[in-house]
C-alpha cells in the first residue's frame, strides 16, 4: 500500500487473516489460494498499521496489521472505560469499515475484529447483490448483536445493518393493492420461489410464472398481487411476464 509517499509492506502473516492452522502438500496451495483471494477482496480498504521498521533512501516501511488490530481490541474489547463499562458491547451501535463485498455478504472490521454481515441482515428490503449498495473503503454503522472475548486472540463479534433502521415493510405495502401490476426486479430464485424487490420498494414473493422462460437472479419482471401477507410484510403473486432478461 502507499501512505504519504512512502511505499508500505505488509507481510501476509502481518495482516492478520484467520483461517486456521497451516497445512503442508496440496491443502497449503489451496490455503494460499484463498488468502491471497480474500486480500484481493480487500483492495481499497481502510486498514490500520504499525510501524516495524522504515528505510528512508527507498521510501520504503515494513508494518503489522496485526499488532494495529490488537492494540485496538484490548482498547474497545477487554479495557472498560472510567464507569467499568466495555466500550463495545451487545446492542451498542458503532461505526464500521467495509473491507470486502461478494454477492451475498459484506465484510466489515469493526475496532479490530472482522465479521461477516449476511445479506438478509444489511436491509428491510431485499437485497439481490450487495454490491448494489455497498463498496470496499464505505464506512457504515452497525449493532453488535454479540460479543464473544476469551482472549485477545479469541475475539469475535456477530452484527447488523438492518436492525438500525426502521422496518417500513408493513407500511410499504400500502402501495400495493390486490390484482394490482407491478414492475420488479428478481432477487434471488431458491426452490422454485422467485423474491422480487418491487419499484415501489415491497418485497414480493412469487410461487409461478405465466412466462414460458424461468425468471432468474437480476431479470426485471411484471408481477401480479394476489395477496398481501401482513404478517411477514411481502406482496404474495405472479410474475405474468419478463421485462428484461439479465444474460
Amino acid at each position: 500500500m502507499d501512505y504519504k509517499g512512502f511505499r508500505v509492506i505488509i507481510p501476509i502473516k502481518e495482516m492478520m487473516i484467520n483461517l486456521g492452522r497451516s497445512p503442508s502438500g496440496q491443502e497449503y496451495a489451496d490455503l494460499m489460494l484463498r488468502q491471497n483471494k480474500i486480500l484481493g477482496n480487500m483492495l481499497g480498504a481502510d486498514i490500520d498499521f504499525i510501524v516495524r521498521g522504515i528505510d528512508s533512501k527507498t521510501r520504503s516501511v515494513v508494518a503489522s496489521r496485526k499488532e494495529a488490530m490488537l492494540r485496538k481490541r484490548q482498547i474497545f474489547y477487554l479495557d472498560t472505560d472510567a464507569a467499568g463499562m466495555y466500550r463495545v458491547y451487545e446492542g451498542r451501535i458503532v461505526q464500521a469499515r467495509v473491507i470486502a463485498v461478494a454477492e451475498k455478504v459484506v465484510r466489515v472490521e469493526v475496532f479490530g475484529v472482522e465479521t461477516s454481515i449476511l445479506a438478509r441482515d444489511l436491509a428491510w428490503d431485499w437485497i439481490g447483490d450487495a454490491h448494489e449498495r455497498f463498496s470496499v473503503g464505505d464506512e457504515v454503522l452497525v449493532r453488535i448483536l454479540s460479543v464473544r472475548r476469551n482472549s485477545l486472540e479469541d475475539l469475535g463479534i456477530k452484527a447488523d445493518i438492518k436492525s438500525i433502521s426502521e422496518n417500513t415493510d408493513r407500511d410499504n405495502l400500502q402501495k400495493c393493492r390486490i390484482q394490482g401490476k407491478y414492475a420488479g426486479r428478481v432477487t434471488d430464485v431458491h426452490k422454485g420461489v422467485v423474491y422480487v424487490r418491487l419499484s415501489n420498494g415491497v418485497n414480493a414473493v412469487a410461487h409461478s410464472c405465466y412466462d414460458y422462460r424461468m425468471p432468474g437472479k437480476k431479470d426485471d419482471v411484471s408481477f401480479a398481487v394476489t395477496r398481501l401477507d401482513m404478517e411477514r410484510g411481502v406482496a404474495v403473486g405472479i410474475i405474468t411476464r419478463i421485462i428484461r432478461q439479465n444474460l
